[in-house]
């Protein structure tokens, strides 16, 4: 990490030569940056670092998080010098300003924050980790809020925080999930004299009830060919549909697909999936191997990153993407495509994954099949998209029984 503040700005400023930011826009932030340099070296000070630079923030900002009333300069200013911060702690710029700061507060919160680096040192994924962050932060403003410790839960304690948070019967279900995980770490290392996982109650939620959001062949068909592909920005998004539509990848993975991950010589793509960890292999399919192809030769920035896929975007250019760009990029075309009624169902990468099993269950294809190229590990998750193709369905109906009553005395069926 570097920890000196001018070779930070120094660095800072060569990324974005790199990223070919506008020279308006670079300009603005390096003199935002001068301004911080000046600051800390009135104060005799070279050592940059979060705490004081949310300081400086704080003092000639108004404010570290973007708040209600600031002004656009402000804003402005702020984005420099939290990019100076992402840029030291992960190597890259902040995506975007926050507008709330999540703080763990109290015993409950230091315990919190060191389950958090356990996570981390047991190889949790970072994704994980952040959806954790976010429930446990609720939970801990809870407890606060309500002058309890860990020692004071019971049943009705965290039925009062479910309550409080009136969540749907899905966010409820993973908010349970991520209490069980805290609760579970917080007994084994003798923290808490009791597995408090014992008090979340189970719920009546089912991945399973849900029926997936499909689309047609036809309206796949569309949405690949609204993508204008004589262009960079074209052929990149073209390629991007189809990992989404032909193999069923997650947003995650496609956003870390990598060079090292494609077999030529054996027309395979092999890789470990970005949620499951499962690994999982595909057939380098014609259409997506041009696309590739194309991709690299035509629309690719120049990068040395080792992901296939990345951003055009001045200020991001030549750096991989991110999950939520990838379900921008689908419904970008579902909207072009002129899909019907897609605003009002699920419309993100995920719902092509869904719209491949489904469209290979209406071709015949059998689960095992179809589970392997979703890289399901048990059958019983692939099964969820039997719901959806009514054509076999209707092949298996109960037969009606014979009903031998004065009530329906007169009545024919059948």
């Amino acid at each position: 990490m570097i920890t000196d503040l001018k070779t930070l700005i120094d660095t800072c400023k060569q990324e974005l030569h790199d990223r070919e930011y506008h020279a308006h826009h670079a300009d603005i932030l390096i003199k935002e940056w001068d301004a911080v340099l000046q600051w800390f070296s009135h104060r005799g000070v070279s050592e940059f670092g979060q705490d004081i630079g949310y300081k400086y923030c704080d003092e000639e900002i108004g404010s570290h998080i973007i708040v209600k009333g600031m002004s656009s300069r402000q804003k402005k200013r702020l984005r420099a010098v939290r990019m100076l911060l992402s840029y030291q702690q992960a190597g890259d710029f902040e995506f975007r300003t926050p507008r709330v700061e999540r703080t763990y507060d109290g015993e409950t919160g230091q315990l919190i924050l060191q389950f958090f680096q356990h996570e981390r040192m047991i190889g949790r994924s970072e994704k994980t980790i952040a959806c954790r962050q976010i429930a446990l932060y609720h939970f801990n403003q809870y407890l606060t809020g309500h002058s309890l410790g860990f020692p004071d839960l019971d049943i009705d304690a965290i039925e009062g925080f479910f309550k409080a948070m009136d969540y749907s019967l899905s966010a409820r279900h993973t908010c349970a999930n991520h209490l069980r995980q805290l609760f579970h770490y917080l007994y084994d290392y003798g923290y808490t004299p009791t597995d408090y996982a014992l008090f979340v109650l189970k719920d009546q939620y089912r991945d399973q009830c849900k029926i997936p959001t499909t689309y047609t062949e036809d309206e796949i068909s569309r949405v690949l060919s609204a993508a204008e592909r004589s262009s960079a920005i074209g052929k990149r998004d073209y390629l991007i549909l189809l990992l989404a539509a032909e193999y069923g990848w997650r947003s995650g993975d496609i956003v870390s697909f990598r060079f090292s991950q494609i077999d030529w010589d054996s027309n395979r793509i092999s890789f470990r999936q970005d949620k499951t960890d499962v690994p999982v292999e595909y057939p380098l399919l014609s259409s997506v191997g041009n696309a590739i192809i194309d991709y690299l030769k035509h629309g690719r920035p120049k990068s040395d990153a080792p992901e296939v896929i990345v951003s055009a975007e001045v200020g991001k250019h030549g750096t991989p993407l991110k999950p939520p760009t990838i379900h921008s990029i689908v419904c970008r075309y579902m909207r072009e495509a002129g899909i019907s009624h897609w605003k009002e169902k699920k419309h993100g990468p995920h719902s092509l994954r869904h719209s491949l099993a489904s469209n290979m269950l209406k071709n015949n294809v059998s689960m095992p099949v179809i589970g392997t190229v979703l890289g399901h590990q048990r059958t019983e998750t692939t099964k969820i998209y039997l719901k959806v193709d009514i054509g076999k369905l209707a092949l298996c109906p109960l037969p009606m029984p014979a009903l031998a009553t004065s009530h329906y005395k007169g009545v024919t069926l059948g």
